[in-house]
């Protein structure tokens, strides 16, 4: 070979084996090469036996995917683009045209939207129950159901039901149906770490790793974590079928993260409890909505099932607040910034008109605003939220 080009990319030198670092190296492919025909042919995607492609996984992905599915207490876990694309995978490896799933009424809003376009429109029905009582649930099962999704806490609202009630009453329910009924949790907010989902009987654990997990706000990436092999195989078929695949140096990015989360969610759960128990005695305040409240929906729950909590916490103002002023607040915040998404280093702030979220009556006519601590000191953050609410007529 004279061609430099040639010499290039058939270049003969490998690199010795044995280099160890702290971190994972990057790997990052669409072609993996096959030292011979027999490896090609012998080589099974769906079992990890080796490297066939890189949507199939890289040495940097299967790291991740399986230091996740330690996280979660799981066996099982498949990556994807996005917390999103996890939702999105569970109801296309689970739903056929004519099933029903069943969504709660405080759940994440892109999973309703999901469930009301693209699912209607592949013939798959869905309703909606109430999270806080298992007994609504268990009445809008029907012998359609296939899949069930289960949210804790719920979006924005931050209602924390009763896990194991709920699991309770779907597997009571699958017993009577050939093809059983699957029950898909979001753990974001618990990220692993607040519970085990999987202990308390849940099929299959979702996850924005998005949030906690990179825990820089920089990383848009999901996972599907399950404990049953043929659960992760159904997922695992879908996943390759649509083509979902993480870049390299995204899985990197979310691996660099996973060491400091225990340190990361244990920091900022402290901070939010600090901030909420503050924020519920101010004049201008109705309620505070945080599952380790006491008071707060599901506190109960909260407290037998968990031994942490997470970085969100939401305000319900007052009805004499109006929405205008709510929203003078939000902008007079200097630390808190205005954007979606939380458990990075930056504390944001959303204000939400709840009513248009769900089915429910929503019971407060005043406005909420949903918090999302960061890493900053709890004292400045709280000297922050002071000086807005200052601000607000008649304080």
């Amino acid at each position: 070979m004279k061609d430099i080009s040639t010499q290039l990319i058939h270049h003969a030198y490998q690199p010795p084996a044995g280099f160890a670092g702290v971190n994972e190296p990057v790997y990052r492919a669409s072609t993996v090469i096959f030292p011979n025909v027999a490896a090609l042919r012998q080589r099974d995607w769906k079992h990890r036996t080796g490297y066939t492609y890189g949507l199939h996984g890289t040495p940097t992905t299967f790291t991740l995917e399986e230091r996740i599915a330690t996280l979660e207490g799981g066996r099982h876990c498949t990556l994807v683009p996005s917390g999103l694309a996890a939702v999105a995978l569970v109801n296309m490896s689970f739903l056929r045209s004519g099933d029903e799933l069943l969504i709660p009424d405080n759940a994440y809003g892109p999973n309703k939207s999901l469930a009301e376009n693209e699912m209607q429109a592949w013939g798959i029905s869905h309703r909606y129950y109430d999270p806080m009582d298992p007994q609504d649930l268990s009445q809008k099962l029907s012998a359609r159901t296939r899949l069930v999704w289960l949210e804790a806490p719920g979006s924005i609202t931050l209602e924390f039901p009763d896990l194991p009630a709920l699991v309770a009453v779907i597997a009571a329910h699958a017993d009577r149906h050939p093809d059983g009924i699957v029950s898909a949790l979001d753990n974001t907010w618990g990220a692993g770490l607040a519970f085990n989902a999987f202990a308390l009987g849940v099929d299959v654990s979702v996850q924005a790793l998005t949030k906690y997990p990179s825990g820089g706000a920089d990383i848009l990436m999901g996972s599907v974590v399950t404990r049953d092999e043929a659960l992760h195989h159904r997922v695992l078929a879908c996943h390759m079928r649509v083509g979902y695949g993480v870049a390299g140096n995204d899985a990197e990015a979310v691996l660099r993260g996973l060491p400091s989360i225990g340190v990361r969610y244990r920091a900022q759960d402290e901070a939010t409890r600090a901030l909420a128990n503050w924020m519920q005695n101010q004049p201008a305040i109705a309620e505070v909505r945080h599952p380790a409240l006491p008071g707060s929906p599901g506190h109960e729950a909260w407290r037998r099932d968990c031994t942490a909590a997470a970085c969100l916490f939401s305000a319900i103002f007052k009805p004499a607040v109006s929405q205008a002023q709510i929203d003078r607040f939000c902008d007079s915040l200097q630390l808190f910034k205005l954007g979606y998404s939380w458990a990075g280093p930056m504390s944001l702030c959303v204000p939400y008109d709840v009513s248009t979220l769900r089915t429910q009556a929503w019971p407060y006519r005043g406005g909420l605003v949903r918090f999302s601590v960061g890493l900053e000191s709890a004292a400045d953050l709280q000297a922050d939220l002071a000086q807005a609410l200052a601000k607000l007529p008649g304080q």
